[in-house]
């Protein structure tokens, strides 16, 4: 039997196919203009480095400037709600993660805007989580984690109601049966500092943030959520090698535009940012950060995020996540 469509795939396969029937003059000549980067996550993220990278390239082979703007909040929800109302010519691009689009819907009662708003230039790249902790805890594998959450609980940092980080202790409690204290920030490099700062006992947050302050020493690293070992620190367990699998995940960092954006400026976007994150010095900061090039496009890009948001539909239905 053919597998039906989820309505956030449906609907976005729809606008996809709606922006092939007709090209305004203009997209031949694209760009012709600054453009505008927008991340939905404070600055010094993952989502911040690709937009920069990205933008750098295409003003180099353009020479038409790209601005980054930060415009964090909601769960990402008000920088991609802001893309969404933008007009629909590629001078207005999204930079941010799939939790957006695949979490978000299932938490948040009333979205300004809907994910079919927006379609996706690429899935960039892909990255799992850490689970570090404050070394003032004592704990040195995620058993001492789950011992304590047995007993007088936890309490997590993360980037914010919806994000990974509270996806991922809303799924360690449920697959441990612990009790944790979710505490969201504004950003995945706020609730990185909550760990160092000891404001709060751990954190299940984006390693690229985090693997800099586990060779300091500043935060004990207990597993990583990626399926394979970390390649800047393959000492450090997956949370399948420590008894739990169910807690796999991995963050996809993707870049948007409005649904009705012409198909021609949109492919001169997908080779440019093929040709941006292909270059040799860029694969080695994305392997130094712990980031895995994906450079998926169209059907392929579309299928990886309908994915994501079934898996997270049942997670969010059998454990009860919620804003806070």
């Amino acid at each position: 039997m053919k597998k039906s469509l989820t309505p956030w795939r449906a609907a976005l396969c729809l606008s996809m196919a709606a922006c092939t029937l007709s090209v305004p003059a203009w997209a031949q000549s694209y760009p012709s203009k600054p453009i505008k980067f927008i991340t939905n996550f404070p600055a010094g993220g993952p989502a911040d480095f690709l937009a920069r990278s990205v933008g750098e390239y295409i003003t180099t082979q353009s020479k038409q400037a790209v601005v980054v703007e930060n415009k964090a909040g909601a769960g990402g929800n008000i920088g991609a709600d802001f893309v969404a109302k933008s007009p629909s010519d590629g001078y207005t691009v999204l930079f941010g993660i799939d939790t957006t689009f695949t979490v978000n819907p299932y938490i948040y009662k009333n979205m300004a805007f809907k994910p079919a708003d927006l379609r996706p230039i690429m899935v960039m790249v892909s990255s799992g989580l850490l689970v570090g902790a404050h070394p003032s805890t004592g704990f040195k594998t995620i058993k001492d984690l789950i011992a304590q959450g047995k007993g007088k609980g936890l309490n997590f940092s993360s980037a914010g109601s919806g994000s990974p980080g509270h996806l991922a202790a809303e799924i360690f409690m449920d697959a441990a049966g612990i009790t944790i204290q979710h505490v969201p920030y504004k950003g995945n490099t706020p609730a990185v500092t909550a760990v160092l700062a000891g404001e709060v006992d751990a954190g299940v947050l984006a390693t690229p943030g985090m693997l800099p302050h586990v060779k300091t020493g500043k935060i004990t690293a207990l597993a990583v959520t990626s399926r394979q070992r970390s390649r800047s620190a393959p000492e450090i367990p997956t949370v399948a090698e420590a008894g739990l699998k169910d807690l796999e995940l991995e963050v996809l960092y993707i870049a948007m535009v409005p649904a009705a954006t012409p198909e021609p400026v949109v492919q001169w976007l997908q080779k440019a940012f093929t040709d941006a994150l292909n270059r040799p010095d860029k694969q080695t900061q994305l392997a130094g950060m712990d980031l895995f090039y994906e450079g998926l496009i169209g059907a392929d890009a579309v299928k990886r995020l309908s994915d994501q948001s079934q898996r997270y539909g049942r997670v969010v239905k059998s454990t009860g996540m919620k804003v806070e």
